[in-house]
């Protein structure tokens, strides 16, 4: 699967938190580094994600929150080593656009 990435997408920035972690499957740790969700589990207001290198985070649905902005914005240093995300989800990741009035509700 190849994916083109000049091909811009958007997504709305007001949608759910939850919905918007379950569609990128990246997780941006308080040290800067992105890594990969293996499995999501909402429970509520709050939910639970395992990472491919086995690390837990707890996260509450709020869309205002560091996470969220770092998400938004594609604040990380750098990706984990240990989650191995592929070259191709980093560049779709690189080429998504978030928008207040454009863009998938998802």
């Amino acid at each position: 699967m190849t994916v083109d990435s000049k091909k811009k997408r958007y997504y709305r920035k007001n949608v759910d938190f939850f919905k918007f972690v379950e569609k990128l499957k990246l997780w941006p740790s308080r040290s800067g580094t992105l890594h990969g969700v293996k499995s999501m589990t909402i429970r509520g207001n709050t939910a639970e994600i395992i990472t491919h290198c086995n690390e837990t985070f707890q996260i509450f649905n709020s869309k205002n929150s560091r996470a969220a902005r770092c998400l938004r914005n594609k604040l990380f240093f750098q990706a984990c080593k240990t989650c191995k995300i592929p070259d191709w989800k980093l560049a779709k990741y690189s080429s998504t656009h978030v928008n207040q009035n454009y863009g998938s509700r998802l």
